[in-house]
């Protein structure tokens, strides 16, 4: 059954924060199945929309839900913060958090990629010095095993000098 883009949009605001009615009490409301509810709410958190579950508190809410409301507070004043706050039904601190979680995030996988490329690097250089000593030496081995055949060779035309 195809159901209007309004009747979506009105639900989905139940649905969400600040209102978070419960999917069954709608469902019986408005005779609509409760899967069809839920997969609304999947869609519009997977646009982008933070559309955490009925029951989950703040704290049990996905950190996709937590980045996405970051990202919506990122350039708000402290008083629209407070606001937005009010009507997500959070604290501001809650969002501070996360939004430092995320900051940590990403510096410590700045960090840790800076780490990498430098051990790698360090790692290519003891590479290239190990792999020109073996040429070297591999060189040294081929020259005495080239001397040692001409010596049998020389020894065996013109017969040894120490056995004299």
């Amino acid at each position: 059954m195809q159901y209007s883009d309004e009747l979506k949009n009105s639900l989905l605001r139940r649905m969400l924060p600040p209102n978070n009615e419960s999917i069954t009490k709608i469902a019986r409301e408005e005779g609509i199945a409760e899967q069809t509810l839920r997969n609304w709410r999947d869609k519009a958190r997977a646009d982008g929309i933070a559309a955490p579950g009925i029951d989950a508190t703040a704290d049990k809410w996905s950190t996709q839900d937590k980045f996405l409301i970051v990202v919506e507070t990122a350039s708000m004043t402290e008083t629209e913060l407070a606001e937005y706050a009010r009507k997500k039904g959070l604290y501001v601190e809650q969002i501070k958090a996360w939004k430092d979680a995320c900051m940590n995030a990403n510096g410590g996988v700045a960090q840790e990629a800076a780490r990498l490329t430098r051990e790698l690097k360090a790692a290519e250089r003891a590479n290239k010095q190990l792999q020109k000593e073996l040429d070297r030496k591999e060189k040294a081995l081929a020259e005495t095993a080239a001397l040692l055949v001409l010596r049998k060779k020389a020894d065996a035309i013109w017969g040894d000098p120490e056995d004299e």
